[in-house]
């Protein structure tokens, strides 16, 4: 067999948080040699447990299928997003990395979304039955404290608590705790999240009164249909990913302000295990040391019943699957099974898929979770019903406030890339235009453009186009004040961030998501205004400890020239999160990703 002197396994990134320190789109992947590569799509919690062994595997004998050596590569990709580019066929691997052999995200209940949406358009059904990898229960994770007033460990806990405590107008202060404000729930969004799938899936069962057996007519039920938004009433906002809450979490954290950041966060198990660890992303970088948070969480295991990702390994029946590629995958799926590969899973704060291996540490209450817990496991829905709540959720999440600020300065002007004849400021309308599309008519929109001297009659670096007011009936409007964009002048970064927070503080609605997204592909180019540290203390201030009127601000870091960093700080001092577009191509699932969070 030939292969290359150094087998190693690239990651091929596909996030696009930048907080999560990946890089957007499809990277290089490793050269396979004469092997046949098997390419996985694996969800981020992941990453680093498949990609250590799958180079274990690589340089092993068992990396052979009839004489020829096989390759794994690992790809990073959210559980939500392989599920939407499978649905469509895996388009524009470019963009999206390439095709996998293995898909294998955090649950098994996405291979039946995959299946139900693609027999919905008429298209065949290629994800089967999945062979479980290692487990770990959906958990609502609460600072201590806050768990211990309301009765934990001794007391069991539930959604319907949850639901009680979010239209409390008391808030904390009816357990004796108005220091810590009203109840705020940290969820992600079901399109693109596992934990917030299966979260959606177990509030559902609890409205029903079930624990197994969901129907389409339960989800219609006016009290189950009630008891869904009562819950949803008390999001800070959503996301694709549950990084988003708990990095934003330990940084408050550190600054002795958790507790005013979220009251609980629906995450599996094992993201309890990491944060405690001092890990809050699961994801260590070359020379970080861990550092145990001041105030640990606890994982509430809910009462009426929870369910697990069981994060399988889906060998693709898809037409771009060789025999080859498939026996391979399968060699690979019998590896990480065997028992010492097994007890690295268990290392990483996975429960073994393999019951030959038995749970321990680090699952342990020392780490603020219970290995004897859950006590109900709830039955997985049918794939029409999970996919009708899935649609469902659409219409009863939290309806957003957002403003859209865009950058309209001369660089935009600049080409999007090799593979277009678009200028950037092109590709991002038709983004821009195209999420549009993902807010529901009673959420507030409202469009922003900046370049500095772009007023003739004010003396402002910034216009407003479209007021903030309801979508549905102005939709087509900002469409059409997007495509009319141009490039002009320079950058006033720092100028028109502060402005729109001020914009959106001054006009605050405490029953929505307040929110700016701020897209731009330049340094702060403003002389009059250098300051940043001075923003920083602003923003901070807004939205440090019991804040009344939270604006968070998700920034767009677009293009390579972009101020990743900066936009990154701005998007911390909100308790947000910075998303990279610094390749152009990927602006559209960028764009869909940030509108994800509300």
């Amino acid at each position: 067999m030939k292969r290359l002197a150094a087998i190693a396994v690239t990651l091929v990134a596909g996030s696009v948080v930048a907080a999560t320190g990946a890089a957007p789109g499809g990277a290089q992947v490793a050269d396979p040699g004469d092997c046949i590569p098997v390419d996985m799509a694996v969800s981020p919690e992941k990453v680093d447990l498949l990609t250590n062994l799958a180079a274990r595997f690589n340089d092993s004998d068992r990396a052979e299928v009839g004489g020829e050596c096989v390759f794994v590569r690992v790809q990073r990709k959210a559980s939500g997003e392989g599920a939407s580019l499978l649905v469509g066929g895996w388009q524009r691997p470019r963009v999206n990395g390439p095709k996998p052999v293995v898909w294998s995200p955090a649950s098994s209940a996405w291979g039946q979304v995959v299946n139900q949406r693609r027999t919905d358009r008429n298209r065949s059904a290629f994800v089967p039955e999945g062979t479980p990898f290692m487990l770990t229960p959906l958990v609502i994770a609460m600072p201590e404290p806050m768990a211990e007033a309301l009765g934990y460990p001794e007391t069991p806990i539930g959604f319907a608590d949850i639901l009680a405590l979010a239209r409390d107008p008391a808030g904390w202060g009816a357990f004796g705790h108005p220091e810590w404000g009203p109840f705020r729930l940290g969820k992600t969004n079901p399109n693109f999240s596992t934990s917030a799938l299966h979260a959606t899936i177990a509030q559902y069962y609890a409205a029903a009164g079930k624990t197994s057996g969901l129907t389409l007519e339960d989800l219609n039920r006016p009290e189950v249909q009630d008891f869904a938004r009562g819950v949803e009433s008390a999001v800070v906002h959503y996301g694709d990913t549950t990084l988003t809450f708990l990095n934003n979490l330990y940084r408050a954290d550190a600054r002795g302000t958790a507790l005013g950041y979220v009251s609980a966060v629906a995450v599996e198990e094992k993201s309890v295990i990491d944060y405690n660890r001092g890990n809050p992303d699961g994801i260590l970088d070359p020379g970080e040391k861990p550092k145990p948070p001041r105030v640990p969480l606890v994982a509430i295991y809910p009462k009426e019943g929870t369910l697990f990702s069981d994060n399988p390994f889906f060998v693709l029946d898809a037409p771009w699957v060789t025999a080859k590629e498939k026996q391979g995958a399968v060699e690979f799926q019998a590896f990480v099974r065997e028992r010492r590969n097994q007890q690295r899973v268990l290392k990483f704060g996975f429960r073994p898929g393999n019951p030959q291996v038995a749970i321990g540490a680090p699952i342990s209450a020392r780490n603020g979770v219970d290995p004897d817990q859950p006590q109900t496991t709830l039955e997985q829905p049918a794939p029409p019903v999970m996919v009708g709540l899935i649609d469902q959720w659409g219409e009863n999440r939290k309806a957003a406030r957002v403003l859209m600020a865009i950058d309209v300065s001369g660089s935009m002007g600049d080409p999007a890339g090799d593979e277009t004849d678009d200028t950037k400021l092109d590709v991002a309308k038709r983004a821009a235009v195209d999420a549009l599309d993902e807010f529901k008519p009673e959420d507030e929109v409202g469009l922003w453009i900046f370049s500095t001297g772009i007023s003739p009659t004010e003396p402002t670096d910034y216009l407003e186009l479209v007021d903030v007011a309801p979508i549905g009936a102005q939709r087509e409007q900002i469409a059409s004040k997007i495509r009319d964009l141009i490039p002009t002048q320079g950058t006033p970064l720092y100028t028109v961030t502060k402005a729109a927070h001020d914009e959106m503080l001054q006009t605050f609605d405490s029953e929505r998501i307040n929110a700016v997204i701020l897209l731009t592909d330049g340094r702060n180019e403003d002389e009059r205004n250098t300051d940043l540290q001075a923003l920083l203390r602003t923003l901070r201030s807004r939205n440090e400890g019991q804040v009344e009127r939270p604006v968070r601000i998700f920034p767009i870091a677009y293009g390579a020239d972009a101020d990743l960093a900066t936009l990154k700080r701005i998007a911390e001092a909100t308790n947000a999160a910075v998303y990279n577009a610094s390749d152009p191509l990927t602006i559209n699932k960028v764009f869909l990703a940030v509108v994800s969070n509300f």
